[in-house]
């Protein structure tokens, strides 16, 4: 038996800049975290006791005998493309789907991880990454950057720069105290709303390079107020404003009257910046908030689920591994 662990994802800025048709001409870069919720995959092969080969267990419960009949599109390729067979998977998650937090690309990691583990083959984080957004965009031929595969696999607060050979993730260094103090000054909110973050990067495939130019600048700028230890932490809150503004003009889709409005009662109340998670349209809000304001903030949204978070470093990992004796028998697919 296999269980992996693989961390949800939250972008600050560059979103968008990480589509390929834009970034291979363009390049683009992302500033985005890892945060201490989780997705967890269970595998096992599947014993033989069964009138079904395979089992899955996610928001539908699927029992199947041949890997074209799944009905879930990541996990039947994944299956097809690493000749897993016999197998029993579960997934579970600390946060809803289609939420913004690139949850679909966490759970492909995770899957492919302990896919990996169970055929006893280390598969290392880019690996994991490129085998991601291949299934992902491929395979599935799903919509989307390459922005959550990376930050799911690899984990930490990164700097993903893309161009035309690929990507290079770097780390961005700062003190613990720093880190910490950025951590406390984000409050997360659920609005309640949830969608296909496909559908909106669909909306958004018109020419919006002026908008991307300038977010892809901002990336630059966070970081460097970030790093730099005698620059003012607030001055990412208010980046995280401009880059919202930025990201609103890409697409009719990526925002509704509903959340402009809790994003204006946010930023009176207090916040500097903020920003919808993810491609827009519904999912998670985040604000920056200096510490006297918190109270007000809070009030202000206190209809929303309210989301306390901690960033983390370590990516997607096996937590459990359990060996398996396993032979394909004659006539098994």
């Amino acid at each position: 038996m296999i269980i992996t662990k693989t961390p949800f994802r939250m972008s600050f800025f560059g979103g968008g800049t990480d589509m390929e048709d834009y970034f291979r001409e363009n390049g683009g870069a992302v500033l985005s975290t890892t945060f201490d919720k989780y997705c967890y995959v269970t595998v096992r092969h599947l014993p033989r006791f069964f009138d079904y080969k395979t089992h899955l267990t996610y928001s539908k419960i699927e029992c199947v005998n041949d890997t074209e009949e799944i009905k879930h599109p990541a996990i039947r390729n994944a299956m097809k493309m690493l000749d897993m067979q016999e197998i029993r998977l579960t997934y579970e998650a600390d946060l809803p789907a289609r939420s913004g937090l690139g949850t679909s690309s966490s759970f492909a990691v995770g899957m492919l991880n302990a896919f990996y583990a169970l055929k006893g083959k280390y598969a290392d984080k880019k690996k994991l990454a490129d085998d991601a957004i291949y299934l992902e965009r491929e395979l599935c031929e799903e919509a989307g950057g390459w922005q959550d595969q990376i930050a799911a696999s690899f984990g930490g607060l990164n700097r993903i720069e893309f161009g035309e050979d690929g990507y290079e993730v770097h780390p961005v260094i700062i003190s613990p105290e720093r880190k910490r103090q950025l951590n406390e000054n984000l409050l997360m909110f659920f609005t309640g709303f949830t969608r296909f973050s496909s559908e909106i990067q669909k909306e958004n495939a018109a020419d919006k390079r002026t908008q991307l130019k300038e977010m892809y600048g901002l990336v630059g700028e966070a970081e460097k107020v970030l790093t730099d230890s005698h620059r003012n932490l607030d001055e990412f809150g208010r980046l995280l404003d401009h880059t919202w503004k930025l990201k609103r003009q890409t697409g009719s889709a990526v925002t509704t009257e509903g959340i402009d409005g809790l994003y204006a009662r946010g930023m009176e109340a207090g916040a500097l910046g903020g920003k919808l998670l993810g491609a827009g349209g519904g999912g998670f809000l985040v604000f920056y908030v200096q510490p006297e304001y918190k109270e007000s903030v809070m009030n202000e949204m206190k209809n929303l689920l309210y989301v306390p978070f901690e960033f983390e470093n370590e990516g997607t990992r096996v937590i459990h591994y359990t060996p398996e004796s396993y032979e394909v028998l004659p006539g098994r697919n």
